[in-house]
């Protein structure tokens, strides 16, 4: 059975593709059959490519980025559409509840994925340096395996994959 999960952050340019492009590398490095996708609360960059620096970034750690930003939807919140949405931040995620218009359990923050080393808001790099992109991509790879084994629900790397 097909799992799903969407990546929100605020313009779908920065943080979310990349998550959704480290996702989908996970998912292929261990064969999991997942869906995924990326959005932004706000539509300001609707069908942009993701930020320069970023895919620069991505890059270099060899992930490609060729979404193009689009805005979440209620639509998207719908249990049953995804069986998880995960806001970057918790700025996105208080959006993502207003949207929704009621509690929703499978809408979460990526943070809840990593451990209490890591910050609780994945930053925002679109104003900062090189440096931010790095970190939010450390990040998005730290988490996106404990996702990926949620998702799937069974111990994926004691597997041999």
């Amino acid at each position: 059975m097909t799992k799903s999960v969407l990546f929100v952050c605020m313009g779908n340019i920065c943080r979310s593709p990349a998550a959704e492009a480290v996702m989908k590398r996970f998912a292929e490095e261990f064969r999991v059959d997942v869906e995924v996708d990326s959005a932004g609360t706000h539509g300001y960059h609707v069908g942009e490519r993701a930020d320069q620096r970023m895919r620069t970034a991505a890059e270099a750690r060899g992930y490609e980025l060729t979404s193009l930003a689009r805005q979440v939807t209620k639509e998207d919140l719908k249990p049953g559409r995804f069986d998880l949405v995960l806001a970057m931040d918790n700025e996105n995620y208080q959006g993502l509840l207003q949207l929704a218009g009621k509690p929703v359990d499978h809408v979460r923050i990526f943070s809840d994925y990593l451990d209490d080393n890591w910050p609780n808001d994945v930053p925002d790099p679109y104003y900062g340096e090189a440096d931010g992109f790095a970190n939010v991509l450390d990040m998005l790879e730290e988490g996106c395996p404990v996702i990926l084994q949620t998702l799937v629900g069974k111990e994926l790397f004691d597997e041999g994959f």
